[in-house]
């Protein structure tokens, strides 16, 4: 980096926050578009003209060569493996419930591709208790097969989540036509399903995990049934063979026919089989998920393999549910959890006024309940969370590990302390592994308030924000981990007080607790900055420690399962900032970018592309540099492509100058990659 260079706030947010590629001398011949998620119908088109801002396409004619947004939309983050620590509190289980979610991220056309300029987003990230994630759409006047946007799968794949796209044949009543199903599961003069040769092709491509299959168009008959049978045991086939997964909704049954059962029974039993699991329809009871888990286990397939529905769209966590019927307190697990449109937890709050610390706050009511707190569910609460019944799970296992604790939305972007963009975004690719229990809070004292915030960061978007009186030593639980140490390994952490004065000590477990529920063993190292025994840096108000973990074992090595902070106020109220945590042996800068060019530009409008860097890289991001060497954030991506819109010329500037480098597992980054831009 230039030591000349100054940050700068961003005007406006006419750059987007998207990911860009970066730029060549020669101006493109063609014109830039913005980039979408995919969406499709099968093969025929409706008749007539689509609506503005909608493409008819027939995804039996796709080819990924031949797709132009497909570099902005496949995701590069591969599945994480995740383990299960000893859970939070004794109601928890692992093995038993699983949970699925059916979330619309945004519209089925016009989704963009890699963010947008707005911090109004389902910012999803309590990954840690779901186990499937649907990217819910599909209308009969846009598309029908729809493929989740790369920000999103990246996002739940560092979570160890899988992804599924989805094809929805709607009713007639919401324009639903027989002929699309018919479309889906026509044969060719080979016997095979074109179609689902197609549909693995197309997860394949864009980097997610399988399709949830949701057929709802009624008039069919039994030679229908027979076809959409034996269309799913195909896909399933072919998904399998590549690591894919296919559930099938309880709709269709056998016949051919759209009957909603609300049960697993001889109506779709063979849909069930033939797929990797079912999404039980909302009419289920208590007496139904019974004997539906009963009947999954005769063929030596498992309960939890059905999703029981539950329709929270319209009042999330104020929705009455039967919870005895599914997860039953003291008695094993009936069935999983199927929650249709979480997202909620945004929609709810009044257009305008959807806050992200709003968003998050009835985000950790909805997943961990009304005490906020997953080590001490509120038996009274009528919502029982998932954090109540269903055992949290973790990929932090290895080094080196880092979070800044960016939630992948925020009203700003910040480096090193300071503002380098003051436009509104959100970019879920850019999300970190985050706490997954948030938030145990173990104290003897006032419990103080803690949260992401968003009105300061270290960097990205987010901070920890822990505010109270801290009347009594504070322990906040960050992370379960499986990380293994050495003599070598540090922890960095990077934290800050607003008011009031407090002593800093990192807490750090190298057991499992003792029992479900139980405090980890932590051993406390101090933080301060006036320890001349430790390597500290200070930026704008935040401070950086650096702590050996050597003395944590008689050998100097082992394994860290738990990491906290303990906070002990020497002067309240304190209100105190968590901004960055890293777990590392060595510190190495990512390669750079290489083939850095601008292939499409309409005016402002550009699409830019690059080779990915050599070895391991978390995100490529993007900074224009101003006439006065100021630099100002564009945007980041996990793909090798970016899009930016609305660009300006700075006032006697020729050509536009930007900055693309590669950034590490620890921020690190690499050398940049200089490209420019003829206006």
């Amino acid at each position: 980096m230039n030591p000349s260079r100054r940050t700068v706030l961003i005007a406006g947010a006419a750059a987007g926050l998207s990911p860009l590629p970066a730029f060549a001398a020669a101006r493109p011949r063609a014109g830039a578009t913005p980039p979408y998620a995919s969406y499709w119908y099968p093969d025929s088109l409706p008749a007539g003209s689509p609506g503005p801002g909608t493409t008819w396409r027939s995804l039996k004619s796709w080819r990924a060569a031949d797709d132009p947004d497909l570099v902005f939309n496949a995701a590069s983050v591969p599945l994480a493996a995740r383990f299960a620590p000893t859970p939070a509190n004794t109601t928890a289980r692992s093995g038993q419930a699983r949970i699925q979610a059916l979330v619309s991220f945004g519209p089925t056309s016009s989704n963009p591709s890699q963010g947008s300029a707005t911090a109004d987003y389902y910012a999803l990230t309590h990954w840690a208790y779901l186990d499937e994630l649907v990217f819910w759409g599909g209308s009969a006047g846009e598309g029908l097969i729809l493929a989740p946007n790369a920000p999103i799968v990246d996002a739940a794949h560092r979570h160890g989540v899988p992804v599924l796209g989805n094809i929805f044949l709607p009713p007639v009543a919401y324009g639903g036509q027989l002929q699309w199903t018919r479309d889906l599961v026509q044969k060719d003069a080979t016997g095979h399903c074109p179609l689902a040769a197609q549909l693995v092709a197309v997860a394949a491509a864009h980097g997610f995990d399988g399709w949830f299959v949701n057929a709802e168009t009624g008039g069919g008959n039994t030679a229908l049934g027979r076809a959409m049978l034996g269309f799913v045991k195909e896909l399933k086939a072919l998904a399998a063979a590549q690591g894919q997964r296919v559930t099938w909704y309880d709709a269709m049954t056998v016949n051919g026919t759209v009957g909603w059962q609300g049960a697993l029974n001889s109506q779709n039993q063979a849909f069930f089989q033939a797929a990797d699991d079912m999404f039980v329809d909302f009419r289920w009871s208590a007496a139904t998920l019974a004997s539906s888990g009963t009947k999954a286990e005769q063929p030596g397939r498992s309960r939890y393999e059905l999703w029981a529905g539950i329709d929270v769209e319209s009042n999330g966590s104020d929705t009455s549910v039967d919870w005895d019927a599914i997860v039953p307190p003291g008695k094993p697990h009936v069935a999983s959890i199927g929650f249709y449109r979480p997202e909620w937890t945004r929609n709810h709050l009044p257009a305008g006024r959807r806050a992200p610390e709003d968003f998050h706050a009835a985000d950790d009511r909805f997943w961990t309940g009304r005490s906020l707190d997953p080590s001490r569910p509120d038996a009274s609460d009528p919502w029982r969370a998932p954090a109540v019944s269903v055992a949290d799970r973790s990929t932090v296992t290895s080094l080196p590990f880092a979070t800044v604790f960016n939630t992948g939305h925020g009203l700003r972007w910040y480096e090193d302390g300071s503002v380098t963009s003051d436009a509104p975004w959100n970019h879920l690719g850019l999300q970190d592994r985050l706490p997954a229990r948030r938030w145990v809070v173990r104290t003897a004292g006032e419990r103080p308030a803690v949260s992401f915030d968003f009105a300061d960061a270290w960097r990205g978007g987010s901070s920890v924000l822990v505010e109270g009186e801290l009347d009594q030593p504070v322990v906040v639980d960050l992370y379960a981990t499986r990380l293994p140490f050495g003599v070598n390994t540090v922890v960095e952490l990077t934290c800050r007080t607003d008011v009031g004065a407090v002593n800093v000590e990192l807490a750090v477990a190298t057991a499992e607790p003792s029992s479900a529920g139980a405090t980890p063993p932590y051993t406390y190292l101090a933080v301060s900055p006036v320890n001349s025994g430790l390597a500290v840096k200070s930026v704008n108000g935040w401070h950086t420690v650096t702590l050996p973990l050597t003395g944590l074992t008689g050998t100097g090595a082992g394994t860290v399962h738990a990491l906290g902070v303990r906070l002990t106020a020497t002067d309240g109220p304190v209100r105190w900032r968590l901004g960055g945590l890293a777990v590392r042996d060595t510190v190495a800068a990512p390669a750079a970018p290489t083939g850095a060019r601008v292939t499409a530009a309409t005016g402002g409008d550009l699409r830019l592309a690059w080779n990915a860097a050599p070895g391991a890289v978390r995100h490529y991001e993007l900074h224009r540099i101003l006439p006065d060497d100021t630099r100002r954030f564009l945007g980041g991506t996990c793909q090798h492509a970016f899009f930016l819109t609305g660009l300006q010329p700075e006032q006697g500037e020729r050509a536009a100058r930007f900055e693309l480098r590669a950034v590490g597992e620890l921020y690190t980054t690499s050398t940049p990659v200089d490209v420019t831009h003829p206006w």
